[in-house]
């Protein structure tokens, strides 16, 4: 169980922002909501594709161009192989 110390003379407030932000960030709050009703197959299929696509977007947008040009070129290279 996850779970914050509480420093001398800190705010409650402030202790539980910070149990917060830590389960924010490891995901047990999402996955609290998201297990608090039942998911169809279609929602967690839906659900999956969106998470993908921000992760994508996320690790495309610090790629250089020399980096997407030698991706293009493995790719290249695999599929000439396989064919």
């Amino acid at each position: 169980m996850r779970g914050v110390t509480i420093n001398k003379g800190e705010p409650v407030d402030r202790a539980l922002k910070r149990l917060k932000s830590l389960l924010d960030n490891e995901g047990i709050l999402e996955e609290m909501r998201r297990r608090r009703a039942f998911e169809t197959p279609v929602q967690r299929a839906q659900r999956k594709a969106r998470s993908a696509s921000k992760r994508n977007r996320q690790r495309f947008r610090y790629t250089s161009p020399t980096q997407d040009a030698a991706a293009a070129a493995a790719k290249e290279a695999r599929l000439s192989a396989d064919a």
